[in-house]
């Protein structure tokens, strides 16, 4: 997997809110799927979710899994480290 960054989230999620905050004064490059924006957006991210193996202890904790940072490499961060 070749590119950018896709970063899933929300501005309904403090977290998001916050690591969207860190991207822009970063001015790192990435594109960003808002998941509740609309039914394509929670589409791409719920196959996401629910085929990686990434997200089992976070399905387990009863977590939405977002912030979620899909790397160019196709490795899942859910932090900014």
């Amino acid at each position: 997997m070749e590119g950018i960054m896709i970063y899933y989230g929300t501005q309904i999620c403090p977290d998001c809110v916050r690591a969207t905050k860190i991207l822009d004064k970063l001015k790192i490059e990435h594109k960003y799927v808002d998941i509740t924006q609309n039914t394509n957006n929670m589409r791409e991210f719920l196959k996401l979710r629910d085929t990686r193996e990434e997200f089992k202890e976070i399905k387990e904790l009863g977590l939405i899994g977002i912030p979620c940072f899909l790397m160019p490499d196709g490795s899942i961060s859910f932090d900014l480290r």
